[in-house]
Parts: structure tokens; C-alpha cells; sequence
């Protein structure tokens, strides 16, 4: 989702990359999906608070309907072998699709050498101790406050 999001903001001029790259990272802080994320700042900054809504509205009702449907076929068939099969071969496909989206948005996002440092900090941080994934978030933050101070 992140690249045709990006494509689309950018096309249209509704944002800079400086400002996609900030919602795609207070996205990831917020509770929902990027989608709803973006859709909800874009339409409040073109059209204020009524752009919100409907921008939002827009990106959530047909996800909704869909979900509902999906789930309403499956219920009771979670033990079926084809319904566990799906299940089992989402799992690594939405692995690779947060990663990837990470990859997309790293030449974006880091800038210089200390950048770098912290990204790699993190994700050693990540995969190999128990630090919670919030407390990484709000050093990050913390970290770019203080780098936009010096």
C-alpha cells in the first residue's frame, strides 16, 4: 500500500515526500493503517475537518464491507484444512510486506551516518533482546527531536 499511497499523495501535490515520509512514521505510532493514517491528514489539510471524515470514511467502509463478508463465509471453517492453509501462507507474505515497505521507505528516511546507526541499532535492538518495540519508538522520537535541535 505504501508505494501506490506515496504515488498518489505526491502525483497530486497534496503533500511533499518530507511530509509523507513524517505520516508514514507517526502512522506506524498510531493506532489503524497507514491508509486511514494518510487518508485522515490529507483531507483534513485540503479540506479541514469534514475532509477527514469523508477522506477516512472512504478508505474504511469498503475494507469493512469486504472484511465482514469474508469473515460471515468463514466463520465455523477455521479447522478447515484449506481455511488453516490460507491462514498459514498469509503469515510470511505479511512478514515480507512490512519489510519490503521498510526498504522502500529507507532512502527517505535516512539521511546521515547517525541515521544509519540508529536504524541498525534498532533493528539489532529488535531481534535480538526484549526491548519493547514502544519504548524503541519514542527514543526514535526523542532521538529526532533532539537532532533537529543541533
Amino acid at each position: 500500500m505504501i508505494p501506490l499511497i506515496k504515488t498518489e499523495i505526491l502525483s497530486k501535490g497534496w503533500l511533499t515526500l518530507g511530509e509523507f515520509t513524517d505520516i508514514v512514521a507517526i502512522s506506524q505510532m498510531t493506532p489503524g493503517p497507514i491508509a486511514i493514517n494518510a487518508a485522515t491528514f490529507v483531507g483534513y489539510r485540503i479540506l479541514g475537518l469534514w475532509g477527514a471524515v469523508v477522506a477516512t470514511s472512504g478508505v474504511v467502509l469498503p475494507s469493512v464491507i469486504l472484511a465482514l463478508t469474508v469473515a460471515k463465509a468463514l466463520m465455523g471453517r477455521r479447522e478447515h484444512p484449506f481455511v488453516s492453509g490460507i491462514f498459514r501462507g498469509l503469515r510470511p507474505a505479511v512478514v515480507a510486506l512490512i519489510a519490503a515497505a521498510g526498504f522502500l521507505l529507507m532512502p527517505d528516511s535516512i539521511l546521515s551516518l547517525s541515521d544509519l546507526l540508529v536504524c541498525l541499532l534498532t533493528v539489532a535492538l529488535v531481534l535480538l533482546t526484549r526491548v519493547s518495540p514502544l519504548l524503541l519508538i519514542v527514543l526514535g522520537g526523542l532521538y529526532g527531536i533532539g537532532a533537529g535541535m543541533f
